[in-house]
This record gives structure tokens, C-alpha cells and sequence, in this order.
């Protein structure tokens, strides 16, 4: 977990912002339906950050502006649910931004991930790269759900722990115990051997203030 790539690797992959002129060329699932992808890009610059190995698309990092009032209509199975805070969103700046998932082994638009892709710090690498864009645009702060740390509830969820957060300046604000994943976590027998339920089903929210949005 929190791996960096070494700089041989760093070379080897390049990343960039999605553009609306990605839409039909790159995986955008769980992005919805492609005007709504096109009206977010419009309005923030970009709905994700991705990742190519070469020409090959293997990771995305997705976001959206933040939202104080999204609600899932899911729970854990609808995308929305990265943004839900429930009573413990915070009343940021109207440009402030929400990490959505993390899409790290992506090579098509289907659920399948390519594990030669995974742990070596293509997370991390998209995140660092939002948060450099989101400064130098102008952004207010970030919003983002950390998972679990455990390596495979982290990868069921496409996400990231509280630990990779708070080293690059995020504060926890707040942390619950998300039921519906302690039933996942139980279900597809993600839980290591010897770890408590409730620490594998633990998410976080961890909130970014950014200097160069500062209202």
C-alpha cells in the first residue's frame, strides 16, 4: 500500500486529464451516461485523471465537483456513493472538488482489471496528479472517502486509506463504520486473517484545503 513507482516506471507511464474528446475512447464506466460526462467536463475541465502504458489506457482516477447533498440511491453499488457524506459533509466552497473511484488495471470498459497494473503506485501517481491540477486550477479543496487499508477490500472498492491521504495534507474529519461493506467484506471473505470486522469496514472522509482556491 502507498507504493511509488520507481523513476523506470514513473517514464513509462503517462498521464494526462480526460478530455471530452476521450468520450468512446476510453473506459468511462461508472461515469454514466456520456451527455452527463460531457456536461461535467464542461463545467470542471475534466472528469478524471488517466493513466496509459503507451497507447493502452490502464488506470483512471475519477472526480466530480463536490456536492454537499449527494445521496447515493445504491448505497456501495452506485457510483454516488463515493460522494455521499451523509450528516458529516462539510460545507465547503462551491469550487471544491470530490474523488470519485479508483479504476487502477483498467484496459477496456468492462469490470475486469489487469493485476500486472496493480500495487505499483499507479494510485498514488493519479492522485498526486489531481492534486497538482486542482491547485494550479484554482480549486478550493477536496473532498475524497478513504477505504479500509486492508489490500483486498481496498481493491474491491477502487479506492485509497486514510494514511495515503494525510501524507499528502488531507485532515480525517470524520469515520464510520460503513454496514453495508462489513456485509460485502464478509460475503466475498475479504477480511486477512486476524483482523477485526469492523477495521475492514471502516471508511473515512478526508477533506483538502487548497491555498490557491482560498475564497
Amino acid at each position: 500500500m502507498g507504493e511509488r513507482m520507481s523513476r523506470g516506471e514513473e517514464s513509462r507511464f503517462s498521464f494526462r486529464l480526460m478530455t471530452a474528446d476521450d468520450v468512446g475512447r476510453v473506459p468511462i464506466g461508472c461515469q454514466g451516461d456520456e451527455a452527463a460526462l460531457r456536461s461535467r467536463i464542461a463545467d470542471v475541465g475534466s472528469a478524471a485523471v488517466l493513466a496509459f502504458d503507451g497507447a493502452q489506457h490502464v488506470a483512471q482516477l475519477q472526480f466530480r465537483r463536490y456536492d454537499q447533498t449527494c445521496r447515493s440511491p445504491n448505497g456501495l453499488w452506485d457510483p454516488l456513493y463515493w460522494g455521499e457524506f451523509g450528516d458529516t459533509a462539510p460545507a465547503l466552497p462551491t469550487n471544491s472538488l470530490s474523488i470519485f473511484c479508483y479504476h487502477v488495471g483498467q484496459l477496456d470498459d468492462s469490470e475486469r482489471r489487469d493485476a500486472r497494473y496493480q500495487g505499483r503506485g499507479l494510485g498514488v501517481a493519479l492522485l498526486d496528479y489531481l492534486l497538482e491540477w486542482a491547485a494550479g486550477a484554482g480549486f478550493a479543496a477536496i473532498a475524497a472517502k478513504a477505504t479500509p487499508p486492508q489490500r483486498a477490500v481496498m481493491g474491491f472498492m477502487g479506492g485509497q486509506p486514510t494514511d495515503i491521504y494525510e501524507a499528502r495534507g488531507f485532515e480525517v474529519s470524520a469515520s464510520w463504520i460503513d454496514r453495508q461493506l462489513l456485509d460485502v467484506v464478509h460475503e466475498k471473505a475479504l477480511l486477512p486473517e486476524g483482523t477485526a470486522p469492523d477495521v475492514a469496514a471502516r471508511v473515512s472522509l478526508c477533506v483538502k484545503f487548497l491555498a490557491s482556491g482560498a475564497e
